[in-house]
């Protein structure tokens, strides 16, 4: 650990999220190197206070009630009943600690790892400049690695009146502290169907959602988005497609803090009707949070994501230092993918450092190629990993595909009486092995690393007949697709 006066360390990195986490963990374990995490925030990051944990702790109580008012026996106890919403959230506050990072600090500090407040940036060569809160400044020197792990940020759309409207973004809506009646959400992706489950759940009147495009979950299989829309249509959640904001204006708009209405009524435009709601929440992607990280000090173009080969080295820096992980260089916007990454990152520093060899498959990042895993939390769930059949196509490969009803199943039919899921094998003709699948139905997020396995190690589609589903589970549609399939 070095002293905090020299300013020198191994292994300097700029965000405290889980990528940089682990990062720095991996590059100096079992060792004697040194390491320094520069946040500006909360040790531990987007994940950890905006993002997954407190998102799945909002929805996991509303899946549990939808789950007993399916089940013959549980349904009459919870007959006109909803969730406790003060008791939803103080829980959901427990899984982000009220907003306090010190159990994070003292993780990293008890495995070498020190943590220095304040905002980073590159000033050259293995150096970076760090402002505190109190407005010092002081330089960083890295012996071996600079890591950038700075993460995206919520994106707001150009749109009249939008900024100005102070809406709510993925930090507001995850972190609400109040419920608002009236809620138009933007967006069709995963946080913006997640979103509207969890505040229709929670007890907002009238829940409207803009997607821009065909259908909502536009990266899945089209199935996927279909259902959700069908299970959105039950639970009384308006869902737009084709449908672009115009403009917004907000009636008295006040910064009122994280979570709370900001102001009056929002009055929303979109394919020219006009909707009023109490607050609109921004779900339209993300962009990178790179705008005051010091990119031209090193030659590179400032803003952007950080473009890196599969050592996670960033391309167009000489010298083998420098890295970024996660969100910040684009290749999959998952923390999963940013922990995965960071593992192979401070391996790859760690093995630098000693002098060894990086040319294993350890050292060398390959499952944000066509191999991510990912999981919807909606109702129903979406799980998925590597390519759909769209983009497999896309990218020239001739498909084979196999698609079946999740709800035939014994195992389904157990777990709830209106079961409704879909499930779909992607295969590669010419190999023969899976390159994508994707399961659509409640508790499915448990189905989706079997399917992982089976496409990261290419196993063949013919030795998957002896991989055998224990009954009765919803992972019997294994044996049902190959039976699909034939011989």
């Amino acid at each position: 650990m070095a002293a905090e006066g020299d300013g020198i360390w191994d292994v300097v990195v700029i965000g405290g999220g889980p990528p940089g986490e682990n990062a720095a963990q991996y590059a100096i374990q079992g060792t004697g190197r040194s390491a320094v995490i520069v946040e500006h925030e909360l040790v531990g990051g987007e994940c950890s206070y905006w993002a997954c944990m407190p998102s799945k702790a909002l929805l996991r109580p509303i899946e549990l009630l939808g789950a007993a008012r399916a089940m013959p026996g549980v349904r009459g106890i919870v007959a006109g009943r909803e969730v406790d919403v003060a008791e939803v959230l103080a829980r959901r506050d427990g899984f982000t600690s009220n907003h306090d990072d010190a159990s994070q600090v003292a993780w990293a500090k008890g495995i070498g790892i020190d943590v220095l407040r304040g905002h980073g940036r590159l000033v050259g060569e293995r150096a970076v400049e760090v402002t505190g809160p109190d407005g010092s400044v002081r330089v960083l020197r890295a012996r071996h690695a600079v890591v950038i792990a700075t993460g995206t940020t919520a994106a707001v759309p150009p749109v009249d009146g939008l900024r100005a409207a102070l809406p709510w973004t993925s930090r507001d809506v995850t972190n609400l502290h109040e419920v608002p009646r009236r809620v138009v959400v933007l967006g069709g992706g995963v946080v913006a169907c997640e979103s509207a489950l969890w505040l229709r759940g929670l007890g907002a009147e009238e829940v409207t959602v803009l997607e821009r495009g065909p259908g909502l979950l536009s990266k899945s299989e089209p199935f996927a988005g279909r259902l959700v829309a069908d299970r959105f249509a039950e639970l009384g959640v308006r869902v737009l497609t084709g449908t672009s904001l115009e403009s917004v204006r907000r009636d008295d708009p006040k910064d009122t803090g994280e979570g709370r209405v900001h102001g009056g009524a929002v009055h929303v435009t979109a394919a020219g009707t006009g909707i009023t709601a109490d607050e609109l929440v921004v779900a339209a992607g993300r962009t990178p949070s790179t705008g005051d990280l010091g990119l031209g000090a090193v030659g590179l173009a400032e803003g952007g994501y950080v473009d890196v080969e599969d050592h996670l080295g960033v391309r167009g820096v000489a010298g083998e230092w420098l890295y970024a992980v996660g969100d910040v260089n684009g290749r999959a916007l998952l923390t999963h993918m940013g922990k995965y990454q960071a593992r192979v990152c401070g391996s790859v520093i760690a093995a630098r450092a000693e002098g060894r060899a990086v040319d294993g498959p350890r050292f060398r990042a390959s499952a944000d190629h066509a191999q991510v895993p990912q999981v919807a939390f909606t109702d129903p769930q979406v799980a998925s990993v590597g390519l759909t059949e769209a983009a497999a196509r896309e990218a020239g490969t001739d498909v084979e595909t196999v698609e079946l009803d999740l709800a035939a199943l014994a195992g389904s039919a157990l777990l709830r009486d209106d079961y409704k899921g879909r499930a779909k094998l992607v295969i590669d003709r010419a190999t023969d092995v899976l390159v994508g699948a994707t399961f659509v139905g409640p508790e499915t997020a448990e189905l989706v690393h079997a399917a992982t396995i089976a496409v990261v190690g290419k196993v063949p589609m013919e030795t998957l007949w002896h991989a055998v589903p224990s009954y009765p589970t919803v992972s019997e549609i294994w044996l049902r697709l190959l039976e699909s399939r034939g011989s």
